[in-house]
């Protein structure tokens, strides 16, 4: 009978000197969990590893003075899935959020998104599957190793200016990429246009450009960049304003005819909901960014592909936010759309395995048991010595 006998957690800092339109990452930190099962493989316990995407802070408190309390106390028998052989992440789950009422979606789906992920990498390492293989056989569905990424960056630096701009998006096309994204709102509507301007000149016809404003802008400042957008060929413009304000993203799509982006900063499926019922978001050209390791984790983020599915949406229109692998297996596994990735930031959470290769906007996932990290040699080495 598999059993969790131990949950750690450290927080690490992914700290960097960039901005965005809201935030910058100075002190940006991260929570590394392990989850230490008494499965043993290859003569050493099976261990199962997560983290919280960027942008949030690390989640030590309630990760230690909460939620892994309650998996570790439950009666082992309770998590286990139906054939008695390995862990249910729904159970696991369940257990989390004992005696949580509902709403209040803020940091807690935080915390509970970075051990669910770390639950799901166990759960495939003791199957001996990689993750997306996994949950495709679950789903009754082939994978599809295949998946598309795009470059984010084009993030504020100090002395950054449109040539450096211009440098950072032309390595992104030289590793492969065909999609690159860049900040806007951290300046004026005019010099947000000619940074445009400049990389749109640098990529040409080789790639297509998207912009995020990281939910900067109140009404009457997104409708203002809108009409400016609409002039270039965009993949997408992103998180105009406050993620909540569903009536701004509706509104928004009457002055802006090309493909919007949102959703990374809802953190559960009732929010995810309300976006779709009164965001104004169209399914046929808008794309959906929830991020599984900030939203309650994978078992929450299913819910949500039901949810998109009753509403007429499918799992190729979402993107994840974030950069991780978890969100690539999920992709591979479930049929989403793809997923961001920060080749130069974030590191060494964000990217690929080692001699994972960007080919045409696409990689293909190695075959790993689990999510994949213990191909990452920098960042298994940090899940190591918290393990050990």
């Amino acid at each position: 009978m598999p059993r969790i006998v131990e949950i750690r957690e450290v927080t690490k800092p992914i700290s960097s000197p960039i901005r965005n339109a809201y935030i910058d990452f100075s002190k940006m930190t991260s929570s590394l969990v392990a989850v230490i099962t008494d499965v043993i493989r290859d003569g050493k316990p099976v261990v199962g590893y997560g983290f919280n995407s960027n942008g949030r802070y690390g989640q030590g408190g309630l990760i230690r003075e909460r939620f892994a309390d309650r998996i570790t106390s439950a009666d082992p028998q309770t998590l286990l899935d139906e054939s008695g052989d390995n862990i249910s992440p729904e159970k696991v789950w369940a257990a989390m959020m004992t005696n949580e009422k509902p709403g209040g979606h803020g940091e807690r789906s935080v915390a509970v998104g970075t051990i669910d992920m770390a639950i799901w990498d166990a759960v495939a390492k003791i199957a001996g599957k990689p993750l997306f293989r996994l949950l495709a056989e679950r789903a009754g569905r082939e994978a599809n190793p295949k998946v598309f990424v795009y470059a984010a960056g084009g993030y504020y630096y100090p002395g950054k200016d449109n040539s450096a701009l211009r440098q950072e998006m032309r390595g992104y096309l030289n590793r492969g990429y065909n999609v690159v994204k860049m900040k806007i709102g951290g300046a004026s509507v005019d010099e947000d246009a000619k940074r445009i301007e400049s990389v749109l000149d640098e990529i040409g016809s080789e790639a297509q450009l998207a912009v995020d404003a990281n939910g900067r802008f109140d009404l009457e400042t997104a409708i203002s960049y809108a009409k400016m957008l609409r002039q270039f060929p965009l993949f997408w413009y992103e998180e105009a304003g406050d993620p909540l304000d569903y009536q701004l993203q509706a509104a928004l799509a009457e002055f802006y005819p090309g493909a919007m982006a949102t959703g990374e900063n809802l953190f559960s499926m009732q929010d995810a909901r309300n976006l779709i019922r009164h965001g104004g978001m169209r399914p046929d050209r808008d794309w959906l960014q929830f991020d599984c390791a900030l939203s309650y984790g994978l078992v929450e983020y299913q819910r949500t592909l039901d949810m998109l599915k009753a509403h007429g949406w499918s799992p190729s229109r979402c993107i994840p936010h974030g950069g991780h692998q978890m969100s690539l297996n999920i992709a591979a596994g479930l049929g989403l759309g793809g997923n961001e990735s920060y080749p130069d930031l974030f590191q060494p959470y964000g990217g690929f395995p080692d001699g994972v290769k960007v080919e045409g906007g696409h990689i293909v996932m190695p075959d790993i048991p689990g999510i994949g990290f213990e191909g990452k040699s920098d960042l298994i080495r940090e899940m190591h010595a918290l393990s050990a």
